[in-house]
């Protein structure tokens, strides 16, 4: 089933029957068996989905995550956000994503670099010809993407890769500088307040959460809670965000850190003016939501908001910034990396994070703009906005 409603968005947007009947299925939904020999002789198996959802715009650009729930529908769920996404932005990528059923911390570094190059060698084909563009996420890395680009000896065939190997200066850190830039801009656009000691809350302190934490702090904000697996942890005058991640990065998680102690659900319910969920999908939901006492919801995650939690969080007036907005500085970045494998050229940092914000801000007009224009919540402004992009693409593309 869709993530997005289309009885709702025909409301706003001519959505021809063909167009709609392609946009309810995936494209192609590829699943395989990776068997790889482990260093005891043993065998380790795991499933892995490959799906493209739609491709009328460019070619699926998805990442590849590692877990040991991943399944086929959850996958397809993400190629279908990422479709949104990149329409949204005005990136030439459609929507891709794949999984891995496999616990990435069970594993040994030599079983791990087996299994991506048992990916590889499975999925040579979408890999070669460019059909589907991969990049880390969930449980995947750099270091992933730069065996992936061994493999296949292009380039252009994986995003996300350390830049002393191809890779892009800045794309670690992108997905959590337009999180956090869109954080700015939310408050100045809706609390009419500068990011400077506001305060908030960030459930997930991996690459996302812990990048956006980064950038809020440089930029003045108090940083009152943050949470990983491990649980979380609260100080109302604001975490020393540099000491947090030094903890993290020596000890591996949050726990044992001297703080105040908060389980990840009671972190959605802090005293805070933002919220961040920046973790795993459907953590606000019709139990969650109605605690919720932020003004600003900024999905960090990909899918962290029920439909339920929707509803209940417009009731109370919190607003919501969705995701394929909020987190989309990763696929800009993602762009950035593939146009120069292409070409030749080379970008520094600081000039993809103005692109980053660049491409945002316009997204973040059209996106209020839309919303005010028909009076409805600025997530189903986002989909209609995107959702019309596709459809105009469709009918470039004679597929409708």
């Amino acid at each position: 089933m869709p993530c997005v409603n289309f009885d709702e968005i025909s409301k706003y947007i001519d959505l021809p029957a063909s167009a709609r009947q392609l946009l309810e299925v995936p494209e192609q939904q590829i699943i395989a068996n990776l068997n790889i020999r482990t260093h005891t002789d043993g065998v380790l198996a795991a499933k892995a989905y490959v799906v493209y959802y739609n491709t009328a715009r460019g070619p699926a650009k998805g990442g590849i995550r590692l877990a040991e729930d991943v399944t086929l529908d959850e996958t397809t769920e993400l190629s279908e956000r990422m479709t949104w996404k990149t329409a949204l932005v005005r990136i030439p990528f459609g929507g891709g994503k794949s999984g891995i059923a496999i616990a990435p911390k069970k594993m040994s570094l030599f079983e791990r670099n087996e299994l991506v190059r048992e990916f590889v060698h499975i999925m040579n084909r979408e890999l070669t010809s460019s059909a589907y563009i991969p990049a880390p996420d969930l449980g995947s890395n750099a270091g992933d993407m730069a065996i992936i680009y061994g493999q296949t000896h292009q380039l252009e065939s994986v995003t996300g890769k350390p830049p002393r190997v191809g890779g892009l200066p800045g794309r670690e850190h992108a997905t959590g500088r337009g999180v956090a830039y869109i954080t700015k801009r939310s408050l100045q656009e809706f609390l009419n307040r500068d990011v400077k000691n506001a305060t908030v809350a960030i459930q997930g302190f991996g690459n996302v959460g812990g990048w956006t934490a980064n950038f809020l702090h440089e930029w003045g904000a108090r940083i009152v809670a943050v949470s990983d697996v491990s649980g979380g942890i609260v100080k109302k005058d604001g975490l020393d965000i540099p000491s947090v991640q030094d903890y993290c990065r020596k000890n591996g998680s949050l726990e044992g850190y001297s703080a105040d102690r908060v389980s990840n659900e009671g972190l959605l319910a802090a005293e805070a003016d933002v919220l961040i969920p920046a973790a795993v999908g459907h953590v606000l939901n019709d139990r969650t939501a109605p605690k919720v006492k932020a003004k600003l919801v900024i999905e960090g995650a990909n899918g962290p908001t029920t439909a339920e939690a929707d509803e209940i969080m417009t009731s109370n007036s919190t607003l919501v910034m969705p995701d394929i907005l909020a987190n989309a500085g990763g696929v800009v970045a993602s762009y950035i990396e593939w146009r120069n494998a292409k070409s030749g050229s080379i970008t520094h940092k600081e000039e993809v994070f103005e692109a980053i914000e660049h491409i945002l801000e316009d997204a973040f007009q059209e996106v209020v703009s839309t919303a005010k224009k028909h009076g409805i919540q600025h997530r189903l402004g986002a989909e209609v906005i995107a959702v019309d992009e596709v459809v105009r693409a469709m009918n470039d593309r004679g597929w409708t």
